[in-house]
């Protein structure tokens, strides 16, 4: 029976990519810029903020929004978005102990790039 390629991988690695790929887009970080600063919004809000359709807009929170990153809560014919803390939580553990392995400018080998 065939497996897939990503099963070769911890969960930690494929949650950090899929994080990863969730802020890939500069207009997601902008996004999660613009919740951060007001700690909760409304969609309609941040296409004000934004040069982007509602349509793009809605798109990348269901991007962020599934890294678990974004959570989003029903308020009458309206999503409420803000920022998901138990998930960036996890994005900083797992960013901090992947850059924590990371070799310093000093530490790196002679002649290597």
């Amino acid at each position: 029976m065939a497996t897939h390629k990503r099963a070769e991988f911890t969960e930690a690695e494929q949650r950090l990519a899929a994080i990863a790929k969730a802020l890939g887009h500069p207009a997601r970080v902008a996004i999660v810029r613009l919740l951060a600063q007001r700690r909760a919004c409304v969609c309609g809000e941040l296409v004000l903020e934004l040069p982007l359709s509602q349509s793009t807009v809605s798109q990348h929170l269901k991007e962020l929004k599934a890294a678990g990153l974004v959570q989003g809560e029903i308020d009458g014919p309206r999503v409420c978005y803000c920022l998901d803390l138990t998930g960036w939580a996890m994005a900083r553990r797992l960013l901090g102990d992947l850059l924590a392995a990371m070799p310093t400018p000093e530490a790196a080998a002679p002649g290597c790039c």
